[in-house]
């Protein structure tokens, strides 16, 4: 196993709608591996393949719940069904939302209460998971993901200034730029 490079905001395959899987061999197994040592060296509860420059869809997902339910998988072609998501203003502290592609920084973010997922595993066995709360938001982060959207493009007015103001600051928004968990050094 590796930890990958992870992509930072700007670069072309974060913003571009992942294609389905259609090989379920060892590369394939091996890139979950790496995804799964990636994402908790990060630390992070999710990561998106476009975020290592893999144009595949697929994530996974590794989250321990208020009732120390551990929630670990990968999603592979993933649907998500989603409720209806409030119109209130997002709390700073209850919907404050980072990303490992946009690193260091955290925004509020209202997001759909419930998700449904749908997806295969790495045996192409299909599975549901009906999820809420903290579940269900990492979902939807990562499922934006597969089409191109980062939680960045979702922030209301005033966050999307502050975001796009960060971004600018530290010379992200360019193709090429990554980080490696573990490493100080921005690469590209």
């Amino acid at each position: 196993m590796a930890v990958l490079p992870i992509r930072i905001t700007g670069d072309p395959v974060l913003h571009a709608v992942a294609s389905p899987v259609t090989e379920f061999d060892g590369e394939l197994t091996q890139l979950v591996a790496d995804m799964f040592e990636t994402m908790e060296a990060a630390p992070g509860v999710g990561l998106a393949a476009p975020q290592v420059g893999i144009g595949l869809r697929l994530f996974v997902y590794n989250w321990e719940d208020d009732d120390e339910v551990l929630w670990r998988g990968v999603a592979v072609n993933p649907e998500l069904l989603i409720s209806t998501t409030s119109l209130d203003e997002a709390d700073e502290d209850d919907d404050s939302e980072g990303c490992l592609s946009i690193p260091g920084e955290r925004f509020p973010l209202r997001r759909a209460d419930r998700a449904v997922l749908r997806a295969i595993d790495l045996d192409q066995q299909p599975f549901e998971i009906d999820a809420t709360g903290w579940l269900a938001r990492i979902f939807q982060h990562e499922y934006d993901h597969l089409d191109g959207i980062l939680y960045a493009d979702r922030l209301g007015h005033d966050d999307a200034k502050a975001a796009r103001k960060v971004i600018k600051k530290r010379q992200w928004g360019t193709p090429g730029l990554s980080w490696t968990p573990g490493e100080e050094q921005l690469e590209g």
